[in-house]
């Protein structure tokens, strides 16, 4: 190691390195996984402290629960069916066909799918302080539809009227003359 070098420890800016299609697919099996036991997790801390606690299931719990199995099953159905790798063997052994989607892309529809998982579980979680904390679900919407005005509402309604174009002189009598011909 040369520490005497001034370029030593810096970092070199240029090209982000790719990753590959296996990497990809043992990184996408592993999210899926991750996120599989965060929903068994949620469901399972929520039914023991909830049988310890005695309670007897209120229709609002019932409810809620059904809701809440309904946004893990979609969300999950949704990073299983987009992110699970394709290999020529149907037991997953085979050679690698397509790793799937990259689930850990940044800025990917699939970081929304994980953040409406973890917002749920932390929700249900919460709601066993009070049944008013399932009111925290309704932030998916919110944030739904903060992202739609962010970058397809208002920008198509606080865009700025077109320019007119500039024309020359010599378009302009070229124009007017064009103008003249066609009375």
């Amino acid at each position: 190691m040369d520490f005497e070098n001034p370029e030593f420890g810096k970092k070199k800016v240029g090209k982000v390195g790719t990753r590959g299609a296996q990497q990809i697919a043992k990184e996408n099996v592993e999210t899926i996984t991750f996120y599989r036991n965060m929903i068994l997790g949620a469901n399972g801390i929520y039914f023991l402290i909830m049988t310890i606690l005695g309670a007897t299931y209120q229709s609002t719990e019932i409810s809620m629960f059904l809701l809440v199995l309904l946004i893990y099953v979609g969300c999950f159905q949704f990073l299983f069916r987009c992110g699970t790798p394709k290999t020529s063997e149907p037991d997953g052994k085979g050679q690698l066909i397509e790793p799937g989607l990259d689930l850990n892309m940044e800025s990917g529809l699939a970081e929304h799918v994980k953040d409406a998982i973890i917002l749920t579980a932390i929700v249900q979680i919460l709601s066993l302080l009070s049944n008013y904390l399932w009111l925290g679900l309704s932030f998916a919407p919110l944030r739904l539809f903060w992202m739609a005005w962010k970058s397809i509402i208002a920008p198509w309604l606080f865009a700025p009227a077109p320019e007119k174009e500039e024309i020359d002189e010599k378009k302009q009598r070229k124009l007017d003359r064009k103008m003249k011909r066609g009375r």
